[in-house]
């Protein structure tokens, strides 16, 4: 049995699958496994928290985990002795998001792209046909992320609290969420994983596409986005086109067309879920 998992710091999917990629159980769903904000022991405990990988841990021969937060190390290292722990039997390798993004969004196995993830968290590498290319290490929710979730779900928050929504998009979002003070300041100062509890606010832009205010606000995070980190890759845009993978990418693709036409780069592919261009990739290279 072999697991391919895309995750990210809301929440993780596994695909089930025999060497020749077909489906041995439906999809797996757990909370998100981001080592960069959760411990070893929280780590643990949501991957043993699923009775269908607990049952099957022993069959299970590779493990190909792609997710949020695995674009150090430490962090790396950290998650793959958690699952091996685990899957004690198993291949495990441990790879950044990015790079599910990449496999899930290419036209051939040799592009060259640059390809983008907005979804709870946000990041962007260029592939060369081989290689993946990191120019930014991402510092996190908190000083990055620029046009992700959880981005968005701030702007938000502090747009409500400053009365910088027109008033019928204000009424809404005040009936749609609990905008109480100390309710917010609990979930992001004393909950864990406060990147995820801020995207949550994102699918509200997506509810009300019809507001001026709500296409201007996506528009603005995807050119701070472009600006801070799809343009990392002057050179490599001249020829490259810029793919996108990510449920915030595959909801705004009207506003990042419309942007990119204005800044001037070529938009390639959008992958709403990475892991649904990955069985094949790794079933043919096992």
């Amino acid at each position: 049995m072999i697991l391919i998992v895309d995750s990210g710091s809301t929440k993780s999917d596994w695909l089930a699958v025999d060497n020749n990629g077909k489906k041995l159980m439906d999809k797996i769903r757990t909370k998100g496994l981001n080592p960069a904000i959760l411990s070893e022991k929280k780590l643990f405990k949501i991957i043993n928290k699923s009775s269908e990988l607990k049952d099957n841990k022993e069959k299970v021969t590779h493990v190909f985990f792609y997710g949020a937060g695995c674009g150090t190390e430490n962090a790396k290292e950290l998650l793959k002795g958690v699952l091996s722990s685990i899957f004690v039997t198993a291949h495990i390798e441990v790879n950044e998001d990015t790079l599910a993004a990449v496999y899930a969004t290419i036209s051939h196995p040799k592009e060259a792209a640059v390809v983008c993830i907005l979804g709870t968290g946000s990041n962007c590498s260029y592939y060369d046909g081989e290689v993946l290319h990191q120019r930014v290490l991402s510092l996190g929710y908190t000083l990055m992320d620029d046009a992700s979730g959880n981005y968005y779900g701030k702007q938000l928050i502090r747009d409500y609290y400053f009365n910088n929504m027109p008033e019928n998009v204000r009424i809404a979002f005040g009936a749609k969420y609990n905008m109480e003070a100390d309710y917010i300041k609990y979930n992001l100062y004393k909950q864990p994983s406060p990147n995820a509890y801020l995207a949550n606010f994102a699918e509200f832009m997506f509810l009300h596409k019809d507001s001026e205010y709500t296409i201007n606000l996506i528009k603005d995070g995807i050119r701070l986005f472009a600006k801070n980190m799809i343009f990392q890759y002057q050179e490599e845009l001249k020829t490259a086109p810029v793919h996108f993978a990510g449920s915030i990418a595959y909801f705004s693709q009207d506003e990042i067309k419309a942007v990119a036409q204005e800044m001037g780069f070529k938009v390639g592919n959008f992958q709403r879920r990475p892991i649904d261009g990955l069985v094949g990739f790794h079933t043919k290279n096992l």
